[in-house]
């Protein structure tokens, strides 16, 4: 699963695999210890923990860089690589 962004402590990431089929737009969070999924378009948690600091600061991320998640999400249903998106400042 590759890296498509990091900031602040926070690495966000996006299956690329054909074989997986996933339904809802999503990335997954890793956070120190905390794992999770955020779906793209509504920035809402679909799966695991966060803290709520960290979450906010990927919803307002998600938010800003949608159109490139979902460009990238179109590629890794494609099973190619997705490219990696700039970081929260």
């Amino acid at each position: 699963m590759p890296t498509i962004s990091m900031f602040y402590g926070i690495i966000v990431l996006m299956y690329f695999e054909i074989k997986e089929k996933h339904h809802l737009p999503h990335i997954h969070i890793r956070y120190q210890n905390f794992r999770a999924s955020v779906g793209i378009e509504g920035g809402e948690l679909l799966a695991g923990e966060l803290p709520a600091r960290q979450l906010r600061m990927v919803q307002v991320w998600a938010d800003l860089h949608r159109d490139e998640l979902l460009a990238d999400w179109e590629l890794a249903k494609e099973g190619s690589e997705p490219f990696r998106i700039d970081p929260l400042r």
